[in-house]
């Protein structure tokens, strides 16, 4: 069975950074996509960044962009999230997913087959 592993939240002031890591059981590139999504108190969950594996294809987020970097490990399969100047509004619990079924859309939540257990971050004004 694939699973799906986030680590490295935490809490953090205004301006700080935090790096994000997702590791995916199995052959990385039985993965067509994955991506970092985050969902804050009350609020839905929205794509902050993703990759398409095979290419390296990235797309970001507005809110992320500038600040946010995505960046994939195909040798450990892992996909990191290099978060700074972080803003009390990303405070937010963050997910990692993975699409496994090849082609179409990697944006919409729905794209996504599996998912993290997610992980807290919080940033302090």
């Amino acid at each position: 069975q694939v699973q799906v592993v986030e680590s490295g939240g935490g809490s953090v002031e205004a301006g700080g950074s935090l790096r994000l890591s997702c590791t995916v059981s199995g052959y990385i590139y039985s993965n067509y996509c994955m991506g970092w999504f985050r969902q804050p108190p009350g609020g839905v969950r929205e794509l902050v960044a993703r990759v398409v594996i095979r290419s390296g294809d990235t797309f970001y987020a507005d809110s992320a962009k500038g600040r946010f970097t995505v960046s994939q490990d195909n040798a450990k399969g892992t996909l990191d999230l290099q978060m700074s100047n972080l803003k009390p509004e990303d405070s937010a619990v963050y997910y990692c997913a993975t699409k496994r079924t090849f082609g179409g859309s990697c944006t919409a939540y729905v794209d996504f087959g599996l998912w993290g257990q997610g992980t807290q971050v919080t940033v302090s004004s």
